[in-house]
């Protein structure tokens, strides 16, 4: 996998990804665009739902739909890490079996999620869940 990643102006950076999509990055915290920290957070987020999505239904769930709210601490001081990364899963469907909802979650941040994966190195990765 690789990416690109140039200087527009200012602190605007434009990413491209291997695939050809691109996105506006921000370094001035956020002003114009999602910050790098910000997409670092919301890759956590895309990447974590995928396999929530996907583990209902390889389990034969009637998933509707999945929302992951996520919540952060990072250091005060540069560089300005995550510590911490809570990710809530608010999970729709028929007939949700919670004991199933609970697994795939908690398998996304333990065994699968490769963005929660490498963070949890260095972070302390936790989860909940609902069912709306």
């Amino acid at each position: 996998m690789q990416a690109e990643v140039k200087w527009v102006e200012g602190f605007k950076f434009l990413a491209e990804s291997q695939s050809g999509h691109a996105m506006v990055m921000d370094g001035s915290g956020g002003k114009s665009a999602p910050s790098p920290m910000e997409m670092v957070l919301m890759a956590a987020g895309g990447c974590s739902s995928v396999d929530v999505v996907d583990g209902l239904k390889s389990a034969s769930q009637n998933v509707t739909g999945c929302v992951a709210k996520l919540s952060s601490v990072r250091r005060d001081m540069a560089p300005k890490i995550f510590t911490q990364i809570n990710i809530h899963f608010e999970v729709s469907g028929e007939q949700l079996d919670p004991a199933i909802v609970a697994k795939v979650a908690k398998d996304s941040l333990e065994k699968y999620c490769s963005v929660c994966l490498m963070l949890g190195e260095g972070v302390e990765m936790t989860h909940s869940w609902e069912i709306i």
